[in-house]
């Protein structure tokens, strides 16, 4: 019993790191205007917004791509980042250019 209990509690932490990890997403975009929509897809990547950045679990599809796809959708970033590294002000200046 004890040795379950220990597993169940070690699967309950690994969880709960799990899911705050996934909150917070592998992408985030602020958008310079907030979107009309709490979420939206792009590129198969499910976006949820709030308080004016948005977040999108990781996918295949390049960086880059990803960004062109977000502007398209919510319109110029003030900023972009992938697994924690911020695009630089080149990368998100080629990004926005994409803006519709």
């Amino acid at each position: 019993m004890i040795r379950f209990a220990s597993y169940a509690a070690t699967l309950a932490a690994s969880a709960l790191f799990v899911a705050s990890a996934a909150s917070a997403g592998f992408y985030d975009a602020k958008p310079v205007s907030a979107p009309a929509k709490a979420s939206a897809i792009t590129g198969g990547v499910m976006w949820k917004c709030t308080d004016g950045l948005c977040t999108a679990p990781a996918s295949t599809t390049r960086a880059p791509i990803v960004c062109e796809l977000v502007v398209k959708r919510f319109g110029a970033l003030t900023s972009f980042a992938a697994d924690g590294k911020a695009f630089d002000e080149a990368a998100l200046a080629k990004c926005n250019a994409r803006a519709k």
